[in-house]
């Protein structure tokens, strides 16, 4: 009897630490399926975070091929002339695009042989003809929710419309209503380089062999439902729902002060606050934050940024709250500045509620965790994720609050709402059960899994 064939997956992610945690969770789900990885990553990083965690991954996992894939020069390439952002991670984008002529040789060169090719939602159209060429099947992981994903697909039928600029709501079939206040701020700003991806790469989805999302049934069961039945866009490809991905023990950052807080207090009793890695809020709504915990009543265990990348962090807390507001502080909570494990805070028995931007992963580890959510979207997708969380059930979101900048909203409010996600009886049992239907579909067959074995089996049928 022969062996059989490795499965033999090459993952290649963007640019950001959001595109980037999925993939590399996604990377750890497939070794324990046995399945061969090698992981692509773009050099160099953005953030000091992304290069750190790419070098735990690896250290942790010593068993994946590791290519480094080196960007052309920012300012050197056709990048730079069609994409006039100074936003360091749209940048970035666009080199990863524009360089992907690049990759062919590096995915020829693998060995063994690919079974599969997974790249990120952002490439479709530079990496198309690439993965076409390879003659494997080939997917794009796409790291948001599946309720984005059908927005992402059926964007172009309104685009393309020469009454976008009026319309007030977007009317997705089979899955929702989407208010103009909701879409992507930069999908309403013509020649954004969103904008672009999106109306470029939309139409060459049914290309692709399929889509991976980081989500399951039990989260949004109707809309994945709707993308499979070809009621949001037809001929897409199958949408698999794999997830949620589960935080990697590499992940740990060694650092124990926030758990040894943590265990000191009551169970249930602590709000974590997080807007993660690409939000950096003015100094007048950070302390508005820290106003607001103040007032809540709570302890809590809040995360300040107020620079966009991680190597531009030079202040300390007293410059950035003042000494006075810090004091305060201290007696209610502790508040970090440093990159910390989300996943070991959100897993702590102390936690009990989370002020999130909504970033996917991190309303899939708050699912996971059964944590309830008080929303505050910021950019991009989160308020259709907001939107997820709150029609869920198990969170609260405040839509008058606006995207980032648009107000500073006040910390008597924030506490006010604080107290509501806090207080609420029936969004701490949905989020619990939210947290059974999560855990169900990574058990054995389980929705998730099952999705997962039915790419293995087409896989294995393509060596």
């Amino acid at each position: 009897m022969s062996p059989t064939p490795m499965i033999h997956v090459a993952l290649l992610p963007s640019s950001g630490m959001g595109h980037l945690t999925p993939f590399l969770r996604l990377a750890s789900l497939l070794l324990q399926h046995q399945c061969h990885v090698t992981l692509i990553t773009p050099q160099p990083t953005v953030t000091k975070a992304e290069e750190d965690f790419i070098s735990k991954f690896h250290s942790s996992f010593p068993q994946v091929n590791k290519v480094q894939f080196h960007l052309l020069p920012f300012h050197d390439n056709a990048a730079a002339t069609t994409n006039t952002s100074t936003d360091p991670f749209y940048q970035q984008f666009a080199s990863i695009r524009s360089s992907s002529r690049l990759l062919s040789p590096l995915l020829a060169s693998l060995s063994p042989p690919l079974s599969s090719f997974i790249y990120d939602m952002t490439l479709i159209s530079p990496i198309l003809p690439i993965a076409e060429s390879l003659c494997v099947p080939h997917y794009i992981l796409f790291t948001s929710s599946a309720t984005m994903f059908s927005f992402f697909s059926y964007f172009p039928s309104v685009a393309a419309s020469t009454l976008f600029s009026e319309v007030d709501v977007v009317e997705i079939p089979g899955v929702s209503s989407i208010p103009r206040s909701l879409i992507p701020p930069l999908l309403l700003i013509p020649n954004s380089i969103f904008g672009n991806i999106f109306m470029e790469d939309s139409p060459k989805l049914k290309k692709l062999h399929g889509v991976l999302i980081n989500t399951f049934e039990g989260l949004e069961e109707n809309v994945l439902e709707a993308l499979n039945n070809g009621k949001v866009v037809k001929e897409l490809p199958p949408i698999y729902g794999i997830g949620p991905f589960l935080p990697c023990e590499f992940e740990k950052n060694g650092s124990v002060t926030p758990l040894n807080w943590l265990d000191d207090q009551p169970s249930s009793s602590v709000v974590y606050v997080s807007f993660r890695s690409r939000t950096a809020m003015g100094r007048d709504q950070i302390k508005e934050i820290g106003e607001g915990l103040v007032r809540s009543g709570y302890k809590f265990l809040c995360v300040v940024k107020d620079k966009k990348v991680d190597r531009d962090e030079e202040e300390g807390l007293d410059e950035v709250l003042g000494f006075e507001l810090v004091k305060r502080i201290k007696e209610k909570g502790l508040v970090v500045k440093e990159w910390v494990d989300q996943s070991e805070i959100l897993s702590h028995k102390s936690v009990g509620g989370f002020v999130s931007h909504c970033g996917w992963n991190s309303v899939v580890e708050a699912a996971w965790f059964g944590v309830p959510i008080l929303g505050w979207p910021q950019i991009g997708d989160q308020k259709i994720n907001a939107e997820v969380v709150s029609k869920g059930g198990w969170g609260v979101w405040k839509k008058e609050w606006g995207w980032l900048g648009e107000c500073v909203v006040k910390g008597e409010d924030i506490g006010e709402a604080i107290k509501e996600m806090m207080t609420n009886e029936s969004i701490g049992i949905k989020a619990a059960q939210v947290k059974e239907v999560a855990r169900k579909g990574m058990s054995v067959g389980g929705g998730s899994i099952v999705a997962l074995q039915a790419l293995k089996e087409l896989w294995k049928k393509k060596r």
